[in-house]
Order: structure tokens, then C-alpha cells, then sequence
């Protein structure tokens, strides 16, 4: 190789090695600024034994889930007991967001994203009251613009740290559990009536009905029937059974108002086993009857003497069957008419 080629190999190499270096800057200025923080854990630092208090503000609502020497407990509910189960999927879905993108935020993106007061405060503390995780949950993310937004489940959720005023963090969990709305965090386990001697109903209108069987496999019986009038028994059990198939939608406020229960339908029942139920049947909230009970006699239930302290709500659909009006619950007469 004379020196003439050399010098002219010793140009090419300079330049290809340019083009390189020049390619590998402009790549390197695509890339996201903040490539580092994808995949990275959200909450850094928390750990899910140190949780003692969970706090959720939203613009009309307050909602503070309690560890207590009893359990997790309500405190906007009276101490009512909080659903274990759920306490710890939302504690351990914070510990485990992972940041799936992440981007400067503004003033106006902030209001946009519901990341400021219009959005829901979520604030993790331990047992000495010191936060030990605060986040901003704001607006729900789709991939795709859908045409239901209200019932269509989210992909995820636009985040907000305190601690990063400037930072907006995209999650893949739309943490529906984030929410002031006690529904959600109760245990609805409620109590039951099960195996009804006597079942007694009186509207407020003073009208109702009482039956009455002797044993568990005995016909039903209906105070007051006049000739022909015959107990539907399939309505009657209906009626009766509902009752051991009670549920809770949710628990009132202790300073609820407008709730009926001054003016209540009245349902009392006995037990084959000699317990007897008062139980007081209120107005409407939605789907769901306001309803208080009291209840006496042998095996009283933990749960039945806390349920008692509160005022309940209890879906329409299941009482319909007792609330029935007495006409509702016998045989139909055939019409013997030619």
C-alpha cells in the first residue's frame, strides 16, 4: 500500500467514525429523558408492615381505614370493621405500581389530569401518625378512547407525588379501590335469620300479615285467614328464607338523615331455636333499604351484637320476598264461575 491510499484509508475511517459518534449523540437525544424511571417502583422505600393508617380525601368525602388492637377499622363509620382482605390488596398494590411512563408536568396538565385538589388524596401512615407514603391519584387512562367511560374498566391511572410537583407517572393499575365510598372497604357479612318459627311484618300504613309454623318441615300458617284463604307455601318459605340470606351494601353515618326509620316498616321473626329478631325496615337510599335491628335469646353472635350498634344498608332485592303484602303470599283461588 503506497502512502496515497494510505492517507486516503486514515480519511474514511475518520469519517465513518464521525458519522458514528454523530448517529450515537442523535440517539441518544431521542431517547426519553426519563427512560431511567420506567419500570422503577412508585412508592421506593415502603414497607407494607409499617402501614397502619390508610387516609382518602377526595373533594366531598373522607375516608380513614384504622389498624386497631380489634382489626382495621372505619373511623368514619363508627369503628365499624373494615374487610381485611381488601385493606391488604390495596396496601399491596401501592408497594408493588411500577412506573410504566413518566413526564414533566404543568399547571394546566395538572388540573387536566385531575392531579390537584380535584383529585383523590391518598396518604399511607405508620402507627406513630408520620406519612409514610402520599400520592396524588388522579384521572383514569385508556388506550383506547372508550365509548362508556363509566363502565368500561380503566388501563390504568394518572399519578401525582407530592414529593415530584413536576413529575406525572402513568401506572398500569386504575386502582378503583381508591375511593372515599365505605361500600368498598367493609366487610359485608350481616347477620342472619335462619330457621323462622314466626315472621311477622306490619307497614307503616298498618297493614301485614303474621304467619306461623310448629316445626321446620310444618305447613305455614297465616294469623286471621278467612275461608278458602290458603298459604302459598313456596311464598311463604320465600319470605321467610330471604331472611337468612340478608347482605350488606354498606353502613350509614352515624349523623345519616333522612333515613325512614322513625316511621319504619316493622318485620319481627323467632327462631326454632328461641332467638327473636326486631327489625326496624327505613325509606330508600338507591337499591338499598336503611335498616336497625335488635336482637335477643340463646347463641348471640359477635357479629349480630356489633351489626346491632349501627345503621345498616340492605339491598332492595333482598327483602323483597318478606315485604310482600299479604295477599302476595296465598295460593291464587281458581275463579269456579261458569
Amino acid at each position: 500500500m503506497n502512502a496515497r491510499a494510505a492517507a486516503i484509508l486514515v480519511l474514511l475511517l475518520a469519517v465513518l467514525g464521525g458519522g458514528a459518534l454523530l448517529y450515537y449523540q442523535q440517539e441518544r437525544e431521542r431517547r426519553p429523558q426519563n427512560i431511567g424511571t420506567l419500570g422503577r417502583t412508585l412508592l421506593e422505600g415502603l414497607r407494607i408492615a409499617d402501614v397502619a393508617s390508610i387516609r382518602i380525601v377526595e373533594p366531598k368525602g373522607t375516608l380513614t381505614v384504622q389498624r386497631r388492637d380489634e382489626g382495621w377499622t372505619i373511623a368514619e363509620r363508627g369503628g365499624f370493621p373494615a374487610d381485611l382482605t381488601q385493606v391488604r390488596e390495596f396496601v399491596l398494590k401501592l408497594a408493588a405500581l411500577k412506573v410504566g411512563q413518566s413526564e414533566p408536568l404543568g399547571e394546566k396538565d395538572r388540573a387536566r389530569l385531575n392531579l390537584d385538589a380535584s383529585g383523590t388524596q391518598v396518604e399511607l401512615a405508620g402507627a406513630d401518625g408520620k406519612p409514610l407514603a402520599r400520592l396524588v391519584v388522579g384521572k383514569k387512562y385508556w388506550k383506547r378512547e372508550p365509548e362508556s367511560p363509566e363502565k368500561t374498566p380503566a388501563d390504568g391511572r394518572f399519578i401525582g407525588l407530592p414529593a415530584e410537583p413536576k413529575q406525572v407517572y402513568l401506572v398500569s393499575d386504575a386502582l378503583a379501590q381508591a375511593s372515599t365510598r365505605t361500600a368498598g372497604w367493609i366487610d359485608r357479612s350481616s347477620f342472619q335469620v335462619e330457621k323462622v318459627k314466626t315472621l311477622e311484618v306490619r307497614y307503616p300504613d298498618g297493614g301485614g300479615y303474621r304467619i306461623e309454623r310448629s316445626g321446620d318441615n310444618a305447613d305455614w300458617q297465616i294469623e286471621g285467614a278467612r275461608p278458602g284463604e290458603k298459604v302459598d307455601t313456596g311464598r311463604a318459605n320465600a319470605a321467610s328464607y330471604s331472611l337468612s340470606l340478608l347482605e350488606l351494601a354498606d353502613v350509614a353515618p352515624k349523623d345519616a338523615a333522612g333515613t325512614g326509620l322513625d316511621k319504619p316498616t316493622l318485620i319481627n321473626a323467632t327462631t326454632l331455636v328461641g332467638r327473636a329478631y326486631a327489625i326496624k325496615v327505613g325509606s330508600l337510599e338507591g337499591e338499598n333499604y336503611y335498616l336497625s335491628f335488635q336482637s335477643s335469646g340463646p347463641d348471640e353472635k359477635p357479629r349480630e351484637k356489633l351489626l346491632s350498634q349501627h345503621v345498616l344498608l340492605v339491598p332492595k332485592a333482598k327483602l323483597e320476598d318478606t315485604l310482600r303484602k299479604r295477599p302476595d303470599l296465598l295460593e291464587k283461588q281458581q275463579d269456579t264461575k261458569k
